[in-house]
């Protein structure tokens, strides 16, 4: 039995020694990660501190800080412990995290796959047979007698050389699947908490629109009062009485649709922090209960390539492609085959595996289509039509991610300035308004007047309040477009993660 398997075993290594002669270089292009852009800068000016607004509840200065890193948690920076807790259950509850870490583990195993065809496959098979054949036209066993039983064990070795890489390549465009699909999940990481925290801030000014709303309704209801006792009195018009009823009822039609956005943020809340509408949240948010980050960290031009997963994901993707080409070429080159049968075949399970009933062959084979109508070629062809279009796909993505930064810093800038305009806007017209209607009171000015001041004070509100929410909402949103410092997370490993397993960092397209 020893030198029945010793034969097996040399068998085995005899076609795995072919194999390892047959084996080559893939073919195809190798991967180069693409150099990051010669940028320098996001915008053609310098970067200088925002203007600052006195006085004003999210009117501090904002200043940029040039290649500081971006915490992982930057939300904390507007120091809301409701919404620190809303985000963690969100991250936690959202079940588009859940499906994007399922694509991840389906991606990384549909890389396991593949790599077990880098191995030979070992099939064990055993039959029993009863036959009765007819000694004229059918040689008889040697025992001679009938009907006779079969027994049959074999196995079989079969293996397909990766002669020329297509396999490898395969892998490879596998395992850049993976990274893609590694790229989302930190992208859904940080659009989800994006969009909670600029939900939260939608939630907060529309609070404060519906109170700046009250505010007017109770200031309008008053003059109104004021107005019907003043025509009472004969001091007043019918007209004027009227008018002011039709302004009194304006701004309260106004309340309704602020109502319903309140209530629908809500709703948007819920959804995100994988909840259903019905269930009550604690969490409430008020503009007045947030903090303005005013030390604002701005990446290099020349890590954002790095830092963006939407960017990495692109990468992944023109990874995929490149190693495409490689598969369509290794399908153009000879295919070979290695098998291996090794088995026994005999009367009874006693008489298995004895030298006399050892049966074995090695075959090997090679193939090489000479006619396809084009269909290989094509498909080769194809393979490089993708990795351009992977290629144009990626270099777009690297020129959005700029771009995004840019208008972000842009409307920092816009948002501080609009801050101030509005808060001197709403100043003046509450100025204004105070003495209108001190002078209507004491007949020195018409109702028109009067009228006119009260909707420049109550347009002058709602637009502070709009003001205030557009500057946290685009100081979210830079740190969403810097990359919402992901590599920065407790869970990764360190900071050479960024690079996906098996890429060199020097590596670059050309």
């Amino acid at each position: 039995m020893k030198v029945v398997c010793s034969k097996f075993f040399s068998l085995i290594a005899a076609a795995l020694a072919a194999v390892a002669l047959l084996s080559g270089c893939a073919v195809g292009p190798d991967f180069r990660r693409p150099a990051p852009p010669p940028v320098g800068s996001y915008t053609t000016q310098p970067l200088s501190a925002t203007s600052s607004t006195a006085g004003v509840a999210g009117g501090e200065e904002q200043r940029f800080a040039a290649g500081k890193d971006i915490s992982q948690q930057w939300w904390a920076l507007f120091k809301s412990p409701p919404l620190n807790a809303l985000i963690e259950k969100s991250l936690k509850a959202n079940p588009t995290i859940d499906a994007a870490k399922a694509a991840l583990r389906q991606a990384r195993e549909n890389v396991s796959a593949q790599i077990g065809y880098y191995y030979p496959t070992v099939q064990a098979n055993y039959s029993a047979s009863r036959a009765h054949d007819s000694g004229a036209v059918s040689p008889v066993p040697i025992s001679g007698e009938e009907p006779y039983t079969l027994h049959t064990a074999q196995v079989t070795v079969g293996f397909v050389p990766d002669v020329f890489g297509g396999n490898r390549r395969l892998v490879e465009s596998l395992r850049a699947q993976a990274d893609f699909q590694r790229f989302q999940l930190e992208a859904a990481y940080i659009a989800l908490s994006s969009n909670v925290v600029a939900t939260a801030i939608q939630e907060a000014s529309l609070r404060s629109q519906i109170s700046a709303t009250l505010s007017i309704i109770e200031i309008e209801t008053k003059m109104f009062d004021v107005l019907r006792k003043q025509f009472a009195l004969g001091y007043v018009a019918g007209l004027d009485v009227a008018a002011q009823e039709a302004a009194l009822a304006q701004v309260q039609q106004t309340l309704p649709p602020l109502r319903k956005q309140l209530a629908q943020t809500r709703d948007l809340l819920a959804a995100l922090a994988g909840r259903f509408p019905n269930e009550e949240m604690e969490e409430k948010f008020e503009l007045e209960a947030l903090s303005l980050p005013q030390d604002l960290p701005v990446s290099l031009p020349s890590k954002l390539v790095e830092q963006r997963p939407d960017v990495r994901a692109a990468e992944e993707q023109l990874h995929s492609a490149c190693a495409q080409v490689g598969v369509a070429t290794a399908a153009m080159l000879p295919q070979f085959n290695i098998g291996v049968n090794w088995g026994s075949t005999a009367e009874t399970l006693g008489q298995l595996f004895t030298s006399d009933m050892i049966v074995w062959s090695l075959i090997g084979s090679a193939a090489q289509t000479i006619f396809d109508g084009g269909t290989l070629l094509h498909r080769k062809r194809a393979a490089e039509a993708g990795l351009d279009l992977a290629a144009a796909q990626y270099r777009s993505t690297v020129i959005v991610a700029f771009q995004n930064v840019a208008d972000t810093l842009h409307a920092l800038q816009s948002d501080a300035d609009a801050l101030k305009a509005a808060a001197a806007f709403e100043q003046a017209a509450r100025r204004s308004f105070d003495l209108a209607r001190r002078q209507f009171e004491l007949g020195y000015v018409s109702y028109l007047s009067l009228l006119s001041a009260e909707q420049a004070y109550k347009q002058a509100m709602i637009n502070l309040v709009q003001a205030k929410a557009n500057r946290f909402t685009d100081t979210a949103a830079l740190f969403m477009a810097l990359g919402g410092g992901w590599w920065n997370r407790p869970d990764l490993a360190s900071p050479a993660q960024i690079v996906p397993s098996g890429q060199s960092q020097e590596k670059h397209v050309e």
